[in-house]
């Protein structure tokens, strides 16, 4: 004995699909907006008119030719390799978690007798946004390094 194929089993089917595929967006939104705040600037209206200023300033760092690179040491902190700058140069930096998960906090560097510079706190092993900036003399240069 053979089933007929009805209407209701289309519908049954029709609603079991959209069903899912309703319920895994719902879950997979949910999961985006309790992970990422989304704020890239706090008003965008500012950060066009500083726009301009800001390629300025970019174009006049690059030109410096300087270079940073950022890794963590055993216990923790990190090493930051500058080359480029003099001895008077001053390193400041703050991090950030990709995500938002932790609190943004400012880094502070003392320069080690090598020349480069260690934080003087250690940080969680996570990832990490870290944005230095060297002044030296005038001079302003700012990167941002992950960790």
């Amino acid at each position: 004995m053979t089933r007929t194929f009805t209407g209701w089993h289309m519908t049954a089917i029709l609603v079991s699909f959209f069903g899912v595929v309703v319920a895994v967006n719902l879950l997979m939104a949910s999961f985006a907006t309790s992970t990422f705040g989304g704020i890239q600037v706090e008003n965008s209206y500012v950060a066009s008119q500083n726009f301009n200023r800001w390629l300025d300033e970019a174009k006049a760092a690059k030109g410096l030719g300087w270079q940073a690179d950022a890794a963590w040491q055993a216990d923790g902190r990190v090493r930051v390799t500058v080359s480029g700058p003099g001895e008077g140069a001053v390193l400041t930096g703050a991090v950030r978690h990709p995500v938002g998960r932790e609190a943004d906090r400012a880094l502070t560097f003392t320069r080690a007798a090598d020349g480069t510079f260690l934080s003087t706190e250690p940080l969680p092993r996570e990832r990490w946004i870290l944005r230095l900036q060297l002044a030296e003399g005038g001079h302003v240069w700012r990167r941002e390094v992950r960790l």
